[in-house]
């Protein structure tokens, strides 16, 4: 973990009080962020960074903006590209950096787009509207895609419809470059899967629920036709016994370690810890105790893997955390800072 990180926050700029994406230096050490300066993106509603850390890019309202990190940390605009859709609500790349995912909530449409050699976003090579209708519910009776992933074998791509209750399975390859459905995790009515993480290996992933609140892990396996996918294990995303309509289960990151598992929940306004089992997948909570604010969107895990960042959308903070994990604990390692509605939140290392 030795080297320099900067966190760069996404947020909304439809009020005027803030840029769009907010860049942070970070003390991995006393596990804080700092404010440098703010850079100019229309409603930064997702940001990632590239495999290779060079590139971050945001969702915006043209589309996706791509900008390279340049060695101080500091953000340099390349370019932005149209997704011919309504705007994006999670962005992710592969790991070779040749492609970037775009979900849709709003239209329910998963779509691809190359990247360029010098990190840019090149133009839309496929694009899927799912189809269908959910449970007759207030807000899951149609389409809303909610994560999209290429699988390491990359071989599949896993596109999470929060709205129909699915998790489409598409076999995707770089020489045809078109999402092809082949299987889907068909989940619980009213379940609303939201998002999803996988092991480095590929071995297991795990699948979060926003109206259930769960986590499901699952086992994977590449498959000729399709992948095997089974289930191991369900454990809840909230020490609550009956969480009830007002908690909903937000973001899920994992340590750069794979160690350990983090899930924040809206409503209660709190975070999950989990230590994870390298070898089973397995889950077991270690704690699931407040953030000092209101809707905590993201969580960010800092590089040492003994400190987190709560993005506290409704309350306009980030608020910091040590985790103690024999003890079961979080002390706040800092005072809150503010910032306006932020989104998400990428920790990248710079000056390699």
């Amino acid at each position: 973990m030795s080297g320099r990180y900067m966190a760069y926050v996404g947020s909304y700029s439809y009020t005027g009080k803030a840029k769009g994406i907010t860049v942070f230096d970070v003390d991995v050490e006393n596990g804080i962020f700092r404010e440098r300066c703010e850079m100019e993106v229309n409603n930064s509603s997702y940001v990632i960074a590239s495999s290779d850390g060079k590139t971050l890019y945001s969702i915006a309202d043209e589309g996706v903006v791509s900008f390279r990190i340049l060695q101080n940390g500091a953000l340099a605009r390349l370019n932005s590209a149209p997704i011919r859709g309504m705007r994006g609500c999670h962005l992710c790349s592969d790991a070779e950096d040749k492609y970037v995912f775009v979900s849709g909530y709003h239209d329910g449409k998963t779509t691809v787009l190359s990247l360029n050699e010098d990190g840019s976003v090149g133009e839309i090579v496929d694009g899927v509207f799912d189809k269908g209708y959910g449970s007759v519910a207030e807000r899951n009776f149609r389409p809303h895609v909610t994560c999209t992933r290429r699988m390491p074998d990359n071989k599949y791509v896993l596109s999470v419809d929060n709205g129909v209750d699915q998790v489409k399975i598409y076999r995707f390859n770089n020489k045809d470059q078109k999402l092809i459905q082949v299987d889907a995790i068909r989940c619980d009515l009213e379940s609303a899967p939201r998002h999803f993480r996988f092991s480095r290996d590929g071995r297991f992933l795990y699948l979060m629920y926003e109206l259930k609140n769960v986590i499901d892990v699952f086992t994977y396996e590449t498959g000729e036709r399709a992948p095997v996918i089974e289930k191991i294990q369900t454990i809840s995303t909230t020490s609550t016994r009956n969480p009830g309509n007002l908690t909903a289960a937000c973001a899920m990151r994992m340590s750069q370690d794979e160690k350990y598992l983090y899930c924040t929940n809206a409503g209660e306004n709190t975070v999950s810890v989990y230590r994870r089992d390298e070898e089973t997948g397995l889950l077991d909570m270690i704690c699931c105790l407040p953030v000092s604010g209101e809707y905590p969107k993201d969580v960010a895990v800092f590089p040492d893997g003994r400190h987190i960042a709560s993005i506290n959308h409704d309350s306009g903070t980030i608020s910091f955390f040590k985790i103690d994990y024999e003890k079961g604990l979080l002390v706040m390692s800092g005072r809150s800072i503010q910032v306006n509605e932020p989104n998400c939140c990428a920790i990248v290392k710079i000056g390699d």
